[in-house]
């Protein structure tokens, strides 16, 4: 093989007649190539393919016929005919297609050479960005791998998408909501007044939970994650910067047990055995995901997120506790700075996977200086853009906490 054929980027041009040339004889062949195997102008290696299959598409989005003929003739229209390779060339490619019924497999073959010349130009441009030092290593690292994430997950190659293909994609979901197929259009958190007013955790955002010590955030994220995990068979990622995996394991046996977690914690169980017993089988195959690196980054934390996704299929929740605890990238900057820093990577992080992302954020002390104790907005310790950031921020705040006989222990109560 010479030098020149070794350089040259995978592709199947065969294959790619073969798809033009179905799509001109057969409607569904149409909806195999687009609607089944998502193949779009950017995977065709040739140029004028490219333009005929952009011809085609729009084409088919009008409602108009789709042959050789109308091709022929939308293109000069265009005045794209020539750059297309001209009529002879559109009449050959709907008269020779091996067979129109198979334009599914043949599409797939288009997509796997697209695919690969993707992660060879990603893995150039991963070399490149190395040899000339573009960023510290450990960013370099985050960089390449959200390079190949969207290869594997073909997300780079999104571009401008058609009110079209949105309408239709919502219009199904809310269809099951009006018919009762679904309750939610987001992840449900387990507890039905707050689902009632957000609708549940939606994909790509960002959701703050803030408060006080005491308050029971950490409570109240595990309850969320065993409901997610257990009662609807949802992947969890579950990244804990301040609980051990020993005390993780008591915040979910004491959930999905019903009983104080203090019980565990203190080992008064002999009478609670049984129902530890149930609820430890019950989680034994749930899909939570623990990590309890206390000094973690947001590119770490990115990364490892993105690895479980491919791994797992995706991801229904991902849960930060807490944001503060978090190691910022820049050092230098200041803490307001820091802190929307990993606020924004965080938001960066739910849009990239189309995961909902639950950060848990430590409030100032301010309430605690106020007649009326509970939390605003600017409460939020060195809170950076955390606000503009989030899509949606929680509040947990206990009036009982401010009222109780100090003898009372009221951990595990809480109020959003």
């Amino acid at each position: 093989m010479s030098t020149a054929e070794a350089q040259v980027p995978p592709q199947n041009l065969e294959a790619e007649e073969s798809v033009l040339g179905a799509m001109m004889v057969s409607e569904a062949a149409i909806a195999s190539v687009i609607l089944d195997v998502h193949l779009t102008e950017e995977d065709f290696y040739r140029e004028r393919h490219r333009i005929i299959f952009r011809a085609i598409r729009q084409l088919s989005e009008r409602g108009e016929p789709v042959d050789a003929l109308t091709v022929t003739e939308y293109l000069t229209q265009l005045g794209e005919l020539a750059e297309a390779g001209g009529r002879e060339f559109v009449s050959s490619l709907a008269s020779t297609v091996p067979v129109p019924g198979n334009a599914g497999h043949y599409a797939k073959i288009v997509k796997a050479n697209s695919m690969l010349r993707r992660l060879l130009a990603a893995s150039q441009r991963i070399q490149r960005s190395v040899h000339e030092r573009e960023a510290e290593p450990r960013e370099l690292v985050e960089q390449a791998e959200r390079m190949l994430f969207e290869v594997a997950h073909d997300t780079s190659a999104q571009d401008f998408v058609s009110i079209t293909n949105i309408l239709e994609r919502e219009t199904t979901r809310l269809e099951e909501l009006s018919e009762g197929r679904r309750d939610l259009t987001g992840t449900p958190s387990g507890f039905v007044d707050f689902d009632n007013l957000t609708g549940g955790f939606q994909p790509g955002n960002l959701i703050i939970f803030a408060a006080r010590p005491a308050m029971g955030k950490s409570a109240l994220v595990a309850n969320i994650a065993d409901f997610v995990a257990v009662e609807k068979g949802l992947p969890v990622a579950f990244f804990s910067l301040e609980m051990s995996e020993t005390e993780l394991a008591h915040r979910f046996l004491a959930c999905r047990a019903r009983i104080a977690g203090d019980k565990l914690r203190k080992g008064q169980i002999k009478s609670l055995w049984p129902k530890v017993l149930r609820a430890s089988n019950q989680l034994e195959n749930a899909p939570i995901w623990i990590d309890t690196s206390s000094d973690l980054s947001v590119l770490e934390l990115r990364s490892k997120a993105r690895r479980l996704y491919s791994r797992e299929g995706g991801l229904g929740l991902i849960i930060v506790d807490y944001m503060q605890l978090m190691r910022p990238d820049d050092p230098r900057a200041n803490r307001v700075e820091q802190v929307g820093q990993i606020s924004r990577g965080l938001k960066l992080l739910a849009g990239e996977l189309n995961v909902p992302v639950l950060g848990i954020s430590q409030l100032s002390r301010a309430p605690e200086l106020r007649p009326d104790k509970r939390p605003i907005l600017s409460d939020l310790r060195e809170s950076g853009n955390l606000e503009q950031d989030a899509d949606l921020v929680c509040f947990i705040f206990r009036q009982e906490y401010y009222e109780q006989d100090p003898d009372e222990d009221i951990r595990g109560k809480a109020e959003l």
